[in-house]
């Protein structure tokens, strides 16, 4: 099993990740990990209508992540893991699910936020969610698809 893209993007699962980047990581397999999601049927049914018949789904709580993973049958095909927040992306670090890079592809502007790109807004929170996996060697890619030139050096 590889995981072949780890990105935050708080609107999860639409059409950048079903049209540009399942198709560009060729991933078998999206895994959500967000504890709101977790816990709702109905919208787990509402977003895997988005996902192609040939690509499973799983929705899982933010730390147990890699609990999750490491417990999935068989070797499962490469793993398109998002999550919607750049604390619950360090959350999941903190509790085992380790990675080396981070696409930060849509962080949407509300109070408080700085705008870093055009579609990425940072509060304190975030930066230093951020900078803390930056310091455990992740590398931040601060992209919306796959062809865009890297938008921000963090």
């Amino acid at each position: 099993m590889t995981v072949t893209l780890v990105r935050i993007d708080n609107r999860l699962i639409h059409g950048q990740i079903i049209e540009t980047w399942l198709p560009f990581t060729g991933a078998g397999m999206v895994i959500v990990a967000n504890d709101e999601l977790a816990g709702d049927i109905l919208q787990q049914e509402i977003m895997s209508l988005a996902i192609p018949a040939t690509t499973a789904s799983l929705f899982v709580p933010v730390e147990a992540l890699a609990s999750e993973i490491d417990s999935l049958p068989g070797k499962p095909e490469d793993l398109l893991v998002l999550f919607s927040t750049c604390s619950d992306a360090k959350r999941a670090y903190e509790h085992g699910f380790s990675f080396e890079q981070l696409n930060i592809g849509n962080v949407h502007y509300s109070p408080g936020k700085k705008q870093i790109s055009p579609s990425v807004a940072l509060s304190e929170e975030d930066e230093g969610c951020l900078r803390m996996l930056k310091r455990q060697g992740v590398t931040l890619d601060f992209r919306c698809v796959p062809n865009d030139p890297v938008q921000v050096r963090f």
